[in-house]
């Protein structure tokens, strides 16, 4: 396994490996450094759990070199990891998601939000837990919030934005490996707050999976590549839509609520891919 910090997350996964009685090697990315022409010399599976983006692709790009089968691949966290290159990809294997539009310039990003329609929100195409998502409200707040981005990173001045969709104050965590959903979770905003992250303040609760919930998220987990994934869906007056999909996704709060042991079904997860 391969991680940046070893969070709660992670030390359940090296719990349930010492339990199951199987040998699970841990390598901090600070600690690595990977000739582009050496041989492996690590294990035939390994599990992927660093959260830099960047960091990520390149570590992973290396050791599929290599040969080694990486869970999730490079494919699978390039696409997942650009909030871009996740709706084209869904929008191509018809998984319903929110009207999206793509902008290259501040003028161009309130064209389009005339045709969008206001409210609408802006994401950074790059970026996790919340950060930098923007409610934008009028033409007025929308001037205002796109001027600022123009002093950013040439990545924030890519324009990802998205109708507001009218639903309650929740979405849903899907949890996939493999084929299988095998857990699911409502995150609900916090007080004040259009964001359903819990780790901003939301609370959570045990959603049933449906068979509408289980088709829409193996759909999408198998848009990016299969593997094991945080799937996130709303609740729109037209039915279940997903807006992300999470490579290399926190698990901890979905255990708590659900009470599923999530750590124990990735590593036999990674034990059947050993075994192909």
């Amino acid at each position: 396994m391969i991680c940046d910090h070893i969070r709660l997350d992670e030390k359940l996964i090296i719990e349930a490996a010492r339990k199951m009685d199987i040998p699970l090697n841990i390598y901090n990315a600070d600690d690595l450094f990977l000739g582009i022409d050496e041989e492996s010399t690590f294990e035939p599976v390994i599990l992927q759990r660093s959260i830099s983006y960047f960091r990520n692709l390149h570590i992973t790009a290396l050791l599929e070199k290599m040969g080694i089968q990486v869970v999730n691949s490079f494919h699978s966290a390039l696409i997942c990891g650009n909030k871009a290159l996740s709706s084209l990809t869904l929008s191509k294997a018809g998984v319903p998601t929110p009207k999206t539009f793509i902008a290259f310039s501040k003028e161009g990003a309130l064209k389009a939000l005339e045709k969008l329609g206001y409210p609408a929100v802006l994401k950074p195409v790059v970026g996790s837990w919340g950060r930098l998502i923007a409610l934008l409200k009028d033409s007025e707040s929308a001037k205002a919030i796109l001027e600022s981005r123009e002093y950013m990173f040439p990545i924030y001045q890519i324009y990802y934005l998205q109708e507001m969709i009218k639903k309650p104050d929740r979405d849903i965590r899907c949890f996939v490996i493999g084929d299988q959903v095998v857990a699911a979770i409502y995150r609900y905003s916090p007080p004040g707050e259009f964001k359903t992250n819990v780790y901003i303040g939301g609370t959570a609760e045990e959603c049933k999976i449906t068979p509408e919930l289980e088709e829409l998220s193996l759909k999408a987990a198998k848009a990016v590549g299969g593997g094991i994934f945080g799937v996130d869906l709303m609740e729109s007056p037209e039915g279940l839509i997903v807006h992300e999909v999470n490579y290399a996704t926190e698990f901890k709060k979905t255990v708590e609520v659900s009470k599923v042991d999530i750590p124990k079904l990735i590593i036999g997860y990674l034990l059947e891919k050993l075994k192909r």
